[in-house]
């Protein structure tokens, strides 16, 4: 048994229960335009296919005129403290592409976000982030004193408006932890621990995912090197991080993907997008190449929100 109890599950055909499409504009400046349940389905953009996983996918049709269509989904489950694992087997990938798994507090950045999945374009090492209110940092850089299976990135300083809302990221060593490379092997589970002692996310390549968290009973003390760690040394946990729920979303472009859109040097892409596409705007190769966008998808086994019952 495991003091960790569920508390919510989505899969199978009845994955999309619980969760809210996200409708408005993207906050982050992507061209894109999120579509509602019933739009999304209509447009063949999200289903459970013949596997009973959910997929969530960016539209493909050849030219648009303004933004792409694509889908951003939030749990209506609010939780402080638990540890979320998701199993998916493939994640959006390519150039343009911004896909995330995220969770996120109330009135940004006061009750913290928490990246677990993210990176753009043709990267293949993922990269986990926190973004805080003013006050919280990491202890050291000094990954063998973090003890973790990654590099930081972007300096210690978590909080948003002081880092120009980069907070404090955690890149994996690994090519297989997201893109292609995550695709490549079938994927695996993410695992992210909150807890008032600290934060940890962990990947478990498919193949290697550990037998509690398959038999439902998860023991995170028995789990091996986590991939990014913030702990609560020079951060108070619950001032920082509160009333959480889960996100996933594709955007394309945007602050992140698009900025680097002519950038090189990040694991998985030695050449930039603009040489690969031909395109110097980022924009214009979405709006004008939607069969580009044929790996741009999620699929997802399952979500489990675990809470400590001790």
């Amino acid at each position: 048994s495991s003091p960790w109890k569920p508390v919510s599950t989505y899969g199978g055909s009845t994955f999309f229960n619980g969760w809210s499409f996200y409708t408005e504009s993207d906050p982050t400046d992507g061209t894109v335009q999120y579509l509602s349940q019933s739009d999304a389905q209509n447009a063949g953009l999200v289903e459970i296919n013949s596997a009973g996983n959910a997929v969530m996918r960016v539209d493909t049709t050849p030219t648009v005129s303004t933004n792409r269509n694509s889908v951003r989904i939030t749990t209506n489950l609010i939780f402080t403290e638990g540890l979320v694992i998701l199993d998916a087997v493939h994640m959006p990938t390519g150039c343009a592409t911004w896909p995330a798994f995220w969770t996120n507090g109330p009135n940004w950045p006061a009750g913290g976000e928490i990246d677990i999945i993210e990176g753009v374009n043709n990267y293949t090492n993922n990269q986990a982030t926190i973004h805080t209110s003013d006050g919280c940092s990491l202890p050291t850089s000094d990954t063998t004193q973090l003890n973790i299976a990654g590099t930081v990135v972007g300096g210690t300083n978590c909080a948003a408006d002081q880092t120009d809302n980069e907070g404090c990221g955690v890149r994996s060593n690994y090519n297989y932890t997201f893109g292609s490379g995550f695709n490549s092997i079938s994927g695996g589970v993410y695992a992210m621990l909150w807890q008032d002692s600290g934060i940890q996310v962990y990947f478990f390549p498919r193949g290697s995912i550990p037998s509690d968290i398959t038999a439902g009973a998860p023991q995170p003390q028995s789990w091996s090197t986590p991939m990014a760690n913030w702990p609560s040394t020079d951060c108070n946990m619950a001032s920082h991080f509160y009333n959480h729920s889960v996100i996933f979303d594709t955007t394309l472009c945007g602050d992140w993907a698009g900025a680097v859109w002519s950038g090189t040097g990040v694991p998985g892409q030695s050449e930039s997008c603009a040489q690969l596409t031909g395109y110097s705007s980022c924009s214009d190769f979405v709006l004008n190449n939607g069969a580009s966008f044929a790996e741009a998808y999620w699929e997802v086994s399952s979500v489990k929100i675990y809470q400590y019952q001790s």
